[in-house]
């Protein structure tokens, strides 16, 4: 069991744009051709976390108030917990968790409901920095695309030293490049 930040990043780190938009990674061609290998990775996935403006992206994004069954399509029946501060709308059908609680106390829950599977935070990169500042992070995987932005929503906006990443694997898929880093209390 692990818990792993795996997410799609710009060759200059950002996540999103200063105005939240992924666009970005759909508008690189062959990306739709790429996330295919997802279903893959669900499969070794037991239970998910977020934070409020991916949740909140993604239900707009794919207009989930109007088709929640696209929820279930993607992510089956896996538990969700979304680390929030405000009220927001439940995807119906979905198993969806809002919380304030510490991400230790979360990251408790969150391997519970696991079992044996892995733990994939989805992001952002501040909520994740959250996980790694508490020892609770084991790996990233970032698929890097071909696009800066220059600005926007980074990565990971926290110090990790070279001493705490260890590269386990590298991967060309299409125009984008996986990299896979083992990460260290």
């Amino acid at each position: 069991m692990a818990t792993i930040y795996n997410t799609a990043t710009t060759l200059d780190g950002f996540l999103a744009t200063t105005d939240n938009s992924l666009q970005w990674l759909f508008d690189v061609p062959g990306a739709d051709d790429e996330e295919g290998g997802i279903e893959g990775f669900l499969s070794g996935i037991g239970a998910m976390a977020m934070g409020a403006t991916t949740y909140e992206w993604v239900v707009e994004h794919e207009s989930l108030m109007d088709r929640p069954a696209t929820w279930t399509a993607w992510y089956g029946d896996r538990p969700a917990w979304v680390f929030t501060h405000r009220d927001l709308p439940v995807v119906a059908g979905a198993d969806i968790r809002f919380t304030q609680a510490p991400v230790e106390q979360v990251h408790a829950e969150l391997v519970a409901a696991a079992g044996d599977r892995d733990v994939w935070l989805l992001g952002g990169g501040d909520l994740v920095g959250q996980f790694a500042d508490a020892g609770l992070l084991d790996k990233i995987t970032a698929t890097i695309a071909p696009v800066t932005l220059g600005a926007g929503a980074p990565l990971l906006p926290r110090h990790l030293g070279a001493d705490r990443l260890s590269l386990t694997s590298v991967t060309r898929r299409g125009q984008f490049a996986e990299l896979t880093y083992g990460v260290s209390s």
